[in-house]
């Protein structure tokens, strides 16, 4: 960090003089207190040449596509940039998506030393390390999550709510036609899935599907891990790291047969493996007539493979929180020249992540510490070339959502009226 001139110890100004001695004591305080960057009390994590910054991220195993290509697209976004001549060093820790794992990684980022935790993977994984986050006081910035988290301590989320993305597609459904109880889900058994859930009862809410509110209710309420929320309603849930999804259909169809009904929609809050062989399952082993829609975590190059070996084409609705790949956004288009062949929804979104971190420490007034950097977050909008991020009245910054329909194995936008329409 640059030394500042040093202040003098006599200096001269119209109708006033500084004695001696007087300047002398001046200057010997300001000297101890304001001169010397090296002299001030650095928060954790900045020290003279750079602001270190970290994450708890699926490194390797199942779900390291996705945390792989996040974890790309902050690492791009951070390249080469400095902030008050600092550079920003991003250090991603792997947990293999387990709990345990990630509050053990985030208290080997803290014992290095982070300003802040930048892009962390997960909803189960994010949410167990908040406690101690919070105790540390350290900040968290747009983790990889739609559980939209609000606490304990200070999360700033960038993406739309899981649960938007579900109530986005259900509200379009009814809005095409399709009854209250024709609306199933299935989802996993943790904060992931029930972000999902909460977002079909808020639908539903608006809807004034009281009876199915009430359920709905009675079904996320359930304590504990890994509650027996199978057979209770319009549901169906596994466990996180089982694929098999027999008891979740079994659930499903004790409702349509309880109820004289049958699921048009199933709306999904699931990661690849389980969310594929499910709709497989219904489709071509079962020959469900159901449309599924599936949560941005899962969407992309992947999920089109996926879906095309197990001979899946059509009639699958996906959600996506960041604009199309296409986009004429500035933003979107430096991405795009940035990551190559490494740009993706998801490697897109982690350069999102990066750019709204440097856009914040730019905007700090003051000593850079995580107090004015939540007060510089919070104080304005933020431009990252055509995305506003907005944290002025809560910790949710952007809420967009997209839709896309798999027509003969590819994935194609398609806008809130002909989403309503294929319900008609």
């Amino acid at each position: 960090m640059r030394k500042q001139p040093p202040f003098r110890t006599e200096r001269k100004t119209a109708g006033s003089k500084f004695s001696k001695t007087g300047g002398m004591i001046l200057g010997i305080w300001l000297g101890c207190n304001l001169v010397s960057p090296g002299s001030w009390a650095l928060e954790a994590g900045v020290t003279e040449q750079s602001i270190r910054i970290g994450a708890n991220t699926a490194l390797e195993g199942d779900r390291k596509h996705n945390a792989l290509s996040l974890k790309k697209g902050i690492d791009t976004a951070l390249a080469s940039q400095t902030v008050r001549g600092l550079r920003v060093e991003y250090m991603a820790i792997n947990d293999f998506y387990d709990p345990k794992l990630s509050v053990a990684a985030i208290s080997q980022l803290l014992d290095k030393g982070v300003f802040a935790i930048l892009g962390s993977y997960g909803s189960p994984t994010v949410k167990a390390t908040l406690p101690l986050l919070a105790e540390k006081k350290v900040p968290v910035i747009a983790p990889f999550s739609g559980a939209a988290f609000t606490g304990p301590g200070e999360v700033l989320n960038f993406r739309a709510s899981y649960a938007s993305e579900v109530e986005s597609v259900v509200s379009a459904a009814l809005a095409g036609g399709v009854k209250p109880n024709e609306v199933c889900a299935y989802v996993q058994n943790d904060a992931f899935g029930v972000s999902g859930l909460t977002g079909l009862r808020s639908a539903m809410a608006k809807h004034g599907a009281q009876d199915l509110v009430a359920k709905l209710d009675q079904i996320i309420a359930l304590p504990g891990v890994n509650p027996a929320r199978n057979g209770l309603g319009p549901v169906g849930v596994y466990e996180k790291d089982i694929i098999s999804g027999t008891s979740a259909y079994n659930s499903l169809k004790k409702w349509e047969t309880d109820n004289g009904v049958r699921c048009r929609l199933v709306a999904m809050a699931a990661v690849y493996e389980p969310a594929v062989n499910f709709i497989a399952y219904g489709r071509a082993y079962k020959n469900e007539p159901w449309i599924y829609s599936v949560t941005s975590n899962v969407t992309g190059d992947r999920l089109q493979i996926l879906l095309k070996e197990k001979k899946v084409t059509d009639k699958v609705i996906a959600t996506e929180v960041v604009p199309h790949l296409n986009s004429s956004l500035a933003v979107v288009a430096e991405a795009r020249k940035a990551l190559g062949s490494d740009f993706n929804p998801v490697s897109l979104e982690g350069y999102l992540d990066g750019k709204l971190f440097l856009t914040i420490l730019q905007a700090v007034e003051g000593p850079l510490t995580r107090e004015n950097f939540l007060k510089a977050a919070r104080r304005q909008l933020h431009d990252l070339g055509g995305i506003k991020v907005d944290f002025t009245t809560s910790n949710q910054g952007y809420n967009y959502v997209g839709s896309f329909l798999l027509r003969d194995g590819q994935f194609a936008p398609i806008t809130t009226q002909e989403l309503t329409q294929l319900f008609k």
